[in-house]
């Protein structure tokens, strides 16, 4: 599905080269580490970048303008003989068919990234072994980006790419490093994927489905019709917080769409935004300063 959308974005004569999925900017931000040489971090950033960039990640055919756009900024705290503790903020977007606009649909901060790494050592990916938990981090994000992104093309598209994050997720199990497991904390890589998985969540699956494919690919046809659809895809959230109000999913939605969900009903055609609000508040009181400017 992804593939034909992007097709009919794409204007003029099309190269069919084939390309890896990925198109992904990696920061290494060590400023909060006092260290003269600053060479490895530099090191690190290029060879990440390589290893996302070039690594084939499906079996899928992806021209270049598909790869999907996303980011990882990795600040670390602290480094010492090789050890990195660092945080990874994670983000994505995809395209809305006929624009040139990009919606974010991943934003994640994970806190706990401690790794071990040598300059210039190979960063390579095995889907059967646990190698470093450098690769792990990076790799399970991959696949979360590549689900989330499918999904937003074809309802449950990103099952199989969920599937490959809980293969990493289940080798990681033996190692000491923090994100992996149940007792690792309430924000944690185990606790995004099952959510993901989980039957108990599954609107936020139908709603990355209904909101872009359904709701924002159409826009450029009929945008009132769209910021409609939008509105009630949204309302599919009440379930979910009615099971579990403030839920990790629901943030993490939010997150990554709460300011374009504000910026899409401060203009345009009207639509009525009384009862979009009153759910907004409801299901992402955490975001209610966003909300009160929807007043259009």
């Amino acid at each position: 599905m992804r593939n034909l959308v992007l097709s009919i974005l794409v204007f003029g004569a099309v190269c069919f080269s084939t390309a890896q999925e990925l198109n992904c900017q990696i920061t290494i931000d060590a400023q909060q580490v006092n260290q003269t040489n600053q060479q490895i971090f530099k090191t690190l950033e290029r060879s990440l970048t390589d290893f996302v960039n070039k690594t084939q990640w499906t079996n899928k055919k992806y021209k270049a303008s598909e790869r999907i756009n996303c980011s990882f900024v990795i600040n670390v705290s602290q480094y010492n003989s090789d050890e990195f503790v660092a945080t990874i903020q994670v983000q994505s977007s995809r395209p809305i068919y006929n624009s040139s606009f990009e919606s974010p649909v991943f934003n994640f901060n994970d806190k706990q990234f401690r790794f071990i790494y040598q300059e210039f050592q190979p960063i390579v990916y095995n889907p059967n072994a646990f190698t470093t938990n450098l690769v792990a981090v990076v790799a399970y994000y991959a696949y979360v980006i590549l689900g989330i992104d499918a999904d937003s093309f074809k309802l449950r598209g990103g099952s199989e790419y969920f599937a490959q994050a809980q293969q990493i997720v289940n080798l990681a199990q033996p190692t000491p490093f923090l994100g992996w497991k149940e007792a690792d904390g309430n924000r944690t890589r185990w606790l995004l994927l099952d959510n993901l998985l989980n039957n108990t969540h599954k609107e936020y699956r139908t709603v990355m489905y209904n909101y872009h494919r359904v709701g924002m690919d159409l826009m450029a046809d009929d945008a009132r019709a769209a910021k409609s659809t939008i509105a009630k895809s949204l309302e599919i959230f009440k379930a979910l917080n009615n099971r579990r109000p403030n839920s990790f999913l629901l943030q993490t939605f939010f997150d990554a769409k709460a300011e374009e969900i504000q910026s899409i009903y401060s203009g345009g055609p009207k639509v009525n935004v009384v009862r979009l609000v009153e759910t907004l508040n409801r299901v992402a009181p955490f975001h209610a300063t966003k909300w009160e400017k929807i007043k259009f």
